[in-house]
């Protein structure tokens, strides 16, 4: 699950599986102090978001990857169609880093807005923003209308309802 999370933060399969190992050795290294293993799983993501980042900052990751190859994606099992499913990877792999982690933390995670907000060490207010902003950036890179619908189609369930973007023009 680890891994999963990692390949959706950085979008490569192998510096995936680095910040991993990096997770894994620092879990390791600190696995005396931990007080509550009870939330293992959430201080995990922790650290692995905070490998993430500080892998970011490192002067040699400021290159720009080539195009990722197709084949090394694993999907999620649930969407039908295939390119559906690399034109949302090619969209998530083009948001900010701090947009992508909150929207990798929230919807693939699962994780309340609280929780995400004690992670990334920020307010839920920032949380809630970032994840707006993050939404929107997303559905336009996807083809969005400008007012945040989803004319291609991707999001069903996203958007606002004909109910409320009339109630909102009154």
């Amino acid at each position: 699950m680890l891994r999963n999370t990692a390949y959706l933060l950085c979008g490569d399969w192998h510096l995936a599986e680095d910040l991993t190992q990096t997770v894994f050795i620092k879990l390791y290294r600190s696995w005396r102090r931990i007080e509550r293993h009870d939330t293992m799983d959430q201080f995990a993501r922790k650290v692995l978001l905070r490998a993430y980042l500080d892998e970011r900052r490192r002067p040699w990751r400021r290159e720009f990857p080539t195009e990722p190859d197709a084949a090394g994606f694993e999907s999620a099992g649930h969407a039908d169609d295939p390119e559906s499913r690399l034109a949302i990877r090619e969209a998530v792999l083009k948001l900010t880093h701090r947009h992508r982690a909150v929207l990798v933390l929230r919807f693939w995670e699962d994780l309340s807005v609280e929780q995400v907000a004690e992670i990334l060490d920020c307010s839920t207010g920032t949380v809630k923003s970032q994840t707006s902003r993050g939404l929107a950036s997303l559905r336009k890179l996807l083809g969005g209308g400008a007012d945040g619908t989803d004319e291609a189609g991707l999001f069903p369930d996203a958007g606002r309802s004909a109910g409320a973007s009339v109630a909102r023009q009154r």
